[in-house]
């Protein structure tokens, strides 16, 4: 397998010998490689997340993602599918479309997290029939977080804590009623109709999970597995922190049928290629998302600082 600076090192060789796509190409050559290997259709869905220097909205799961995969499912022939995620994570409710649109193209989608799904990332990968993660891997809480600004900014804030918030409150004020005056600026930020938004947030994403996990992962076993699942993967007690990083031992652990990426070397070796070629896209351009297939097909999404972004697709 050529390492993470042998890729960089054969994209900057096709750049001096002219080729201005060479970042497109050496990753569609990768690409094509794994889905030979397979047999199976090959996307790669991946942001520049973990750099921390793009916008959000544009490393976020959202329902343009659907434009995205739309492009990459086009000419695809065959109805099984490897996905390749490397996500922080986004919308619920885009995750949603994502899987609808996608479930009713392939009958048989294996999900592969060569580093990191988290939050809506990981509610995405357990829409999955089979989730494949190396030693290096995590998936995440799926937690929901509201932005909201406060009185110290712009903050994201567990769904739970805010419940939880409102609840301390409640206690403490009855106890002690001239505590009120301590906790009404912090409460006032908020408004009433928040703490039913964050139930709402909270139930919905659990009952996708559990539905998916249902459909896919568990189908016809009758069991309750799906169940622990998500109310274990929602329930932000149990990780104090919606970063909180979840394992492969921890992942199979909760239940989650989890096929190791070392299991096969030559796999391995094909994957962490393609996701390698793709993530030098984020640390050497402007791209902030990725959305590529192995035919070529691809959506970009790029940015400038102080500008607005915008967006390339390429066939």
């Amino acid at each position: 397998m050529p390492t993470w600076g042998q890729i960089l090192g054969e994209i900057r060789h096709e750049i001096q010998k002219g080729n201005q796509q060479a970042f497109d190409s050496v990753r569609n050559k990768y690409l094509k490689a794994l889905s030979d290997f397979t047999g199976r259709n090959t996307i790669i869905y991946a942001t520049r997340w973990t750099s921390g220097d793009a916008p959000p909205n544009l490393v976020s799961l959202t329902d343009e993602d659907i434009h995205a995969l739309m492009e990459t499912v086009a000419g695809l022939n065959g109805d099984t599918l490897d996905l390749i995620i490397h996500s922080g994570g986004g919308s619920a409710e885009a995750t949603d479309a994502i899987v609808s649109y996608l479930r009713q193209k392939f009958k048989n989608i294996r999900i592969i997290v060569p580093q990191a799904a988290m939050s809506a990332g990981t509610m995405l990968a357990c829409s999955a029939d089979i989730i494949v993660m190396g030693k290096q891997s995590s998936i995440g809480p799926i937690d929901p977080q509201f932005i909201l600004q406060t009185a110290v900014g712009i903050q994201a804030i567990p769904a739970h804590a805010i419940i939880e918030q409102f609840k301390k409150a409640q206690d403490d004020c009855r106890d002690n009623p001239k505590n009120l005056n301590s906790w009404l600026p912090m409460l006032s930020q908020y408004g009433p109709a928040l703490l039913v938004r964050c139930q709402d947030q909270i139930d919905f994403g659990k009952e996708l999970v559990e539905n998916w996990l249902n459909a896919y992962m568990f189908k016809d076993e009758g069991s309750d597995v799906p169940k622990r699942i998500a109310e274990y993967l929602s329930n932000h007690g149990n990780f104090k922190t919606h970063g909180k990083h979840i394992n492969i031992e921890k992942a199979r652990e909760i239940g989650l049928k989890i096929e190791p990426l070392e299991e096969d070397q030559d796999f391995q070796d094909k994957v962490l290629s393609a996701f390698h070629s793709t993530m030098h896209a984020f640390s050497s351009t402007n791209t902030a998302k990725i959305v590529a297939n192995q035919n070529g097909n691809c959506y970009l999404k790029q940015f400038n600082v102080g500008m607005p972004s915008n967006i390339q697709q390429r066939r």
